[in-house]
C-alpha cells in the first residue's frame, strides 16, 4: 500500500470539529447529491428533540447547587462579563482573565471557579471530564449549560491582550503542525474543499463560512455516543486519531487551538449544544 493510500485510510476528523475525519484531497471522494440530502434530511428530524436539553437542565442545576469543602455554588463564577454572568459569555471564550493572567477557555475557566469557589482539588474538579453510559459528567452538563446561554448570540473573540494574540498564533501553528506516525497535521483533514470520510463532508476550516458553521454547533449531542461531547473532547480525539500524545485535560495547548478555531469562526451565531451524529 502506498504511503498516501495509507494516510487516507487512517485521516480522521479534526478535530470534526467537527464532523469526522478526512481523506487527502488525492484520495477524496465527492458525496453524491443524493447520499448529502439523505444526512441533511437525517439531521433535520433529529433536530425537533435534541437530548443535549437533559444536560442542559442538570448542569444548571449543578451551577446553582452548593458543593465542596467551601460547600458554595458557581453562581460567583466569572466566565469574563463580570461574577455570576451566564449570557453571552461562551460566544466571548477564550479569552484573557486578569486574576490568573493567563488565557483560558471554557473548561479551564469552570476548573478554576470550581476550585476557588467550592474549595475542590485540581483533581476532584477534573473529574470525569467526559461521561459514559452509567457514569455521567458534570462538566458535560455544565459547559451545556453555559453554552445554551450564548445561543442565538455572535461569537466575539478578543486577541487584542498580548496573550490572547499569542495563544491564537500558537494555535495556528498546532493546527498546521504535521507529526506523528502518519505525518498528520489538523490541516491535512481540515484546509481543502471536498474533502470526507465515507459520507461525512468535512470543513475546510480556511473557509470562514465553513469554521463558522462548524465552531457554532460544538458542543453537540453525539447520537452514536450517547453524550453531549465538548470542544476538549472534540480536540482531543482528533489528537488521539492524529496518533499524537492526547493532551492533559484542559491544557494550554487545547486553549490555543480553540483559541484558533475560535477566532477563525468569529461572528458567527451559536447554535450549541448542537446534534450530531
Amino acid at each position: 500500500m502506498s504511503r498516501l493510500a495509507f494516510k487516507s485510510l487512517a485521516c480522521l476528523p479534526l478535530c470534526a470539529l467537527l464532523a469526522s475525519a478526512v481523506l487527502p484531497s488525492a484520495q477524496a471522494q465527492t458525496a453524491t447529491p443524493s447520499a448529502t440530502d439523505e444526512i441533511a434530511k437525517y439531521r433535520e428530524m433529529l433536530a425537533d428533540g435534541n437530548p443535549a436539553e437533559l444536560w442542559e437542565m442538570r448542569g444548571q442545576e449543578l451551577w446553582q447547587k452548593k458543593q465542596g469543602p467551601n460547600q458554595a455554588s458557581l453562581e460567583q463564577c466569572d466566565l469574563g462579563k463580570g461574577p455570576g454572568v451566564t449570557k453571552g459569555a461562551y460566544a466571548e471564550l477564550p479569552r484573557y482573565f486578569k486574576d490568573v493572567n493567563k488565557v483560558m477557555d471554557l473548561e479551564q475557566r469552570l476548573m478554576y471557579c470550581r476550585m476557588s469557589l467550592q474549595g475542590l482539588t485540581r483533581e476532584q474538579a477534573a473529574k470525569t471530564p467526559f461521561g459514559s453510559a452509567g457514569n455521567p459528567s458534570d462538566i458535560e452538563a455544565l459547559v451545556s449549560f453555559l453554552t445554551a446561554e450564548s445561543r442565538g448570540v455572535k461569537l466575539a473573540i478578543s486577541t487584542k491582550h498580548p496573550a490572547e494574540k499569542q495563544a491564537y498564533e500558537i494555535g495556528k501553528k498546532i493546527f498546521y503542525y504535521r507529526a506523528g506516525s502518519h505525518d498528520f497535521a489538523c490541516a491535512s483533514c481540515h484546509s481543502a474543499e471536498g474533502q470526507r470520510i465515507r459520507l461525512q463532508d468535512l470543513p475546510n476550516l480556511n473557509n470562514k463560512a465553513n469554521a463558522q458553521a462548524a465552531y457554532s454547533t460544538w458542543p453537540a449531542y453525539r447520537v452514536s455516543q450517547g453524550e453531549v461531547r465538548t470542544m476538549q473532547h472534540r480536540l482531543n480525539d482528533c489528537f488521539r486519531q492524529q496518533r499524537f500524545p492526547v493532551p492533559d485535560y484542559a491544557s494550554d495547548t487545547i486553549t490555543a487551538l480553540t483559541m484558533f478555531l475560535a477566532k477563525s469562526a468569529d461572528g458567527a451565531v451559536m447554535n450549541a449544544p448542537a446534534l450530531k451524529r
